[in-house]
């Protein structure tokens, strides 16, 4: 086949590790079906059509346009799993937990706001930033670790937010705001971030974990940015624009409230992703975004709310749609 044919027809999206094998069955089992039809009036034109159709899979990833498309929106997850596929694509929220044991991966189906992601409305629409900060745990409350020192009640966020100063009423639409002053004192931190570089020391410290930072690694992957250890995935956020925010959100926390050291890590995290959601500029320089946009993998896809730049595209935060409530 000649190369040029052969680089047209190729989509690397859909081939190799980004594969999705249950479509590559499908069409195999179509391409078959097809090949026997034409087989029983002619065995050679049906044995051809089965092979230009296994080399379309091949290096097409499918055979039926439309597959990727069908599959990510309907394909139950129980059947996904069959073939040793996460039937959820992962939501970049920042901070995602440590064990007694080191970094872990939070559970699947839990994303890191501590939302259930398996259930929900078939639909919602959250247009403003305090609709989905209500959604932003179990009715809209965090829960600080029992142990020395710290809060073991629940923590209403948004109120948590109103009471000491960082949220307030918007003057011109009904929804909450940074305070004028939070938000000097969370931008003088972000520049003083940016200025010394986003190091495992600086998260480490922000979010208060038992981990040295010498076994932590902060991995680019596309646009995301991944905490790494030998362990697991103890963070990912969808840009540096957000864990900036984050590093630099937790630092100006610090000063600001009186019992933020009293929150355990997970709490640290949850709180800092729900507040990055109110940022009007982005870290990173402009204005930011509220819309709904679709995080895929390579066999299912979901609508989420994300906040984004409107400069460099660097997406703030996300959340899937299906765990808010309409």
């Amino acid at each position: 086949m000649n190369s040029d044919v052969v680089d047209e027809l190729k989509q690397p999206e859909y081939t190799g590790e980004n594969r999705c094998l249950p479509c590559t069955i499908v069409n195999l089992a179509i391409a078959a079906v097809v090949g026997w039809l034409i087989g029983r009036k002619h065995r050679v034109a049906g044995v051809l059509a089965f092979a230009v159709s296994v080399v379309v899979i091949y290096l097409r990833g499918y055979l039926v346009p439309g597959t990727p498309t069908l599959t990510k929106r309907y394909l139950p997850p129980e059947v996904l799993r069959w073939f040793g596929k996460e039937p959820d694509p992962e939501i970049a929220s920042g901070f995602q937990g440590v064990g007694d044991d080191g970094l872990h991966r939070p559970d699947s189906t839990t994303d890191a706001t501590g939302a259930d992601a398996s259930g929900g409305p078939d639909s919602a629409e959250a247009t403003e930033p305090s609709d989905v900060a209500e959604n932003a745990g179990s009715d809209g409350e965090q829960t600080a670790a029992d142990g020395d020192g710290s809060r073991d009640e629940p923590v209403d966020l948004e109120g948590y937010f109103l009471e000491h100063g960082i949220l307030e009423p918007c003057a011109d639409e009904d929804d909450l705001c940074l305070t004028d002053d939070f938000e000097d004192a969370w931008f003088d931190e972000i520049e003083a971030v940016d200025e010394a570089g986003i190091t495992p020391e600086a998260i480490v410290d922000v979010f208060g974990f038992e981990v040295d930072p010498a076994d932590l690694e902060l991995d680019a992957r596309d646009d995301a940015q991944l905490l790494l250890s030998s362990s697991g995935v103890a963070g990912r956020w969808p840009s540096r624009a957000a864990i900036l925010a984050d590093v630099a959100g937790g630092r100006a926390l610090e000063s600001w409230v009186d019992d933020w050291t009293a929150f355990d890590p997970e709490t640290r995290g949850q709180v800092l992703n729900a507040l990055r959601m109110f940022l009007e500029r982005c870290p990173t320089g402009g204005s930011v975004s509220m819309d709904e946009e679709v995080v895929e993998s390579c066999c299912t896809s979901h609508d989420v709310v994300a906040v984004t730049c409107d400069e460099t595209g660097e997406r703030l935060f996300e959340q899937r749609l299906d765990a808010v409530d309409a």
